[in-house]
């Protein structure tokens, strides 16, 4: 089994070093257009500015979406006629799954340790 795996490893490592340039050079052309010429530090920190600056400019239209949402959640759920028992499965079934995600997010920054058990 180690050596298949060496020797699939070995081949991996000839075909990136046989073909790494070429496909860099196509992959680099095929992108030229998201290049910023001249690279330089100034350069990348305008353009990490740019973006942090612009997704914190974009916060008050995504509040705006999340309030439309709730808003029609609301009236959803104000309709008894819309409930259906698909509708309440799929409402139970995201319940749990945020719950086992919370639950597992405490465990893993626990550092994976079950606290408050005797076992």
């Amino acid at each position: 089994m180690a050596s298949k795996l060496q020797t699939k490893a070995a081949q991996v490592s000839h075909f990136v070093t046989k073909n790494g340039s070429s496909y860099y050079k196509e992959l680099m052309e095929r992108n030229k257009q998201y290049i910023q010429k001249p690279s330089s530090a100034q350069t990348c920190q305008l353009l990490a500015n740019q973006l942090f600056y612009t997704r914190l400019a974009s916060i008050p239209r995504r509040f705006e979406a999340l309030w439309k949402e709730l808003d029609s959640l609301k009236q959803f759920l104000k309709t008894k006629e819309a409930w259906s028992m698909e509708n309440a499965s799929v409402a139970a079934l995201f319940g749990v799954e945020c719950y086992a995600w919370s639950w597992g997010g405490e465990i893993i920054g626990r550092g994976f340790t079950l606290t408050g058990y005797n076992v």
